[in-house]
């Protein structure tokens, strides 16, 4: 049976083997930068000889990655909005917990933390893992309700998990009291690396993502990775993008992605705008841009400039999150910029356009930035470092990790 065919409500296969620590995390999302988290952390919790439940949503690749890397898998049906079922998609994650009998859940983002939180209520150790805080992407009575409900939270969470001290600070000020962590994210440097930098391999990248007949060797390339949807801010880059056309004539822009704002942004794009839809992989179109660009409204810190940075590409990114964390230090100037502000995110990407030699230099120091800074094996060893202290078990191995 494959993973996304096993029901929701069957028990895991595989048994509890006493003394070995049982993991369950728990994922509304199942695609994007969420499910890459997770897979991540999976992996590196297998190899460390744990076991590992994953439940969440069929659909998207996190079931398929999961069970490759040697996870069980439940399906969890949940809903991405609030919705009006929370309290049948709790009560099937109860079922799920207490089938699994886990030593430990760890959950992610806002569904998961509501859904978890509501069915454990501090009976086992509990992770929550906001992934960006679900009070800023909502206004008005839903945006109440959710900090409410953060602040209300966190009695049933042990530590309050946060990828960026940026995100730590803005829920402390929003008077979520929590246990925080903050362990930043982190890609693998060798699979997110630059390839080939001459013509003909710039030519053969174009070739398999489709754009030979739509690019020339030497076209501006500006790539932004992100699903479509009001968080990511697509709709602010594309007002910007006349205004870089008019500086770079040539120039050409991929939103590489898919989501609810597919068709609002389709109407609004203006000449020189590629959608190029979902991705299963994403480093050929890193590899074959000039520049990579992500204008979100809000995050906690987004995997699409550290993976881009790794590849050695220059990013341009908002002042949300943690992108001033990610960034090589002093590299603000030319590359942050404020969100939802056209104007001078069309300068910021004008400016690194036509100075290919600063766009050299810029994307060799992330890339270095990133291998002594984000590498994933820093996240996955800091994460198991958590699961030891909560659970009382010593660590000594992970934290030699994370110092060599």
């Amino acid at each position: 049976m494959l993973p996304q065919e096993v029901p929701s409500e069957e028990r895991p296969t595989v048994p509890h083997v006493p003394g070995v620590p049982c993991v369950f995390h728990v994922s509304q999302p199942v695609d994007g930068g969420v499910a890459r988290v997770v897979a991540d952390l999976v992996r590196a919790q297998v190899a460390a000889g744990l076991r590992v439940v994953v439940a969440a949503p069929p659909g998207g690749g996190l079931h398929r990655d999961v069970a490759m890397a040697g996870a069980e898998v439940a399906v969890w049906f949940a809903e991405r909005s609030p919705g009006r079922r929370p309290a049948g998609e709790t009560r099937r994650l109860a079922r799920l917990i207490r089938r699994t009998g886990p030593d430990l859940v760890h959950a992610h983002s806002a569904k998961a933390g509501l859904a978890a939180r509501l069915a454990v209520r501090g009976r086992i150790p509990t992770v929550h893992q906001p992934h960006a805080w679900s009070f800023e992407a909502a206004g008005g009575t839903t945006g109440r309700l959710a900090l409410a409900w953060e602040r209300f939270a966190v009695r049933w969470s042990d530590r309050v998990l946060c990828v960026s001290e940026a995100e730590r600070l803005r829920g402390a000020a929003a008077g979520v009291s929590a246990r925080w962590a903050v362990i930043h994210n982190g890609v693998d440097p060798e699979r997110f690396s630059p390839g080939p930098a001459d013509a003909a391999a710039r030519r053969w990248l174009h070739a398999s993502l489709g754009l030979l007949q739509l690019l020339s060797a030497d076209t501006p390339l500006v790539v932004c990775v992100g699903r479509l949807c009001p968080q990511k801010g697509q709709l602010t880059l594309l007002r910007a993008w006349p205004e870089v056309r008019a500086a770079v004539p040539d120039a050409r822009l991929v939103l590489v992605g898919d989501g609810p704002d597919r068709r609002l942004l389709q109407d609004a794009a203006p000449p020189g705008v590629l959608f190029a839809g979902a991705a299963d992989e994403i480093v050929p179109w890193y590899r074959a841009a000039d520049l990579v660009v992500l204008p979100s409204r809000w995050e906690g810190m987004a995997l699409a400039p550290l993976e881009a940075m790794a590849c050695a590409r220059p990013v341009v990114v908002t002042d949300v999150g943690g992108a001033r964390e990610s960034l090589p230090p002093g590299a603000e100037a030319g590359c942050l910029v404020p969100p939802d502000d056209p104007a001078a995110l069309a300068r910021a990407l004008c400016g690194l356009l036509t100075a290919p030699q600063l766009r050299v230099t810029l994307g060799r120091r992330a890339r270095k930035h990133v291998r002594t800074t984000f590498d994933v094996r820093r996240t996955t060893a800091a994460v198991l470092d958590l699961y030891h202290e909560l659970l009382g078990l010593p660590c000594p191995e992970s934290r030699e990790r994370i110092r060599r």
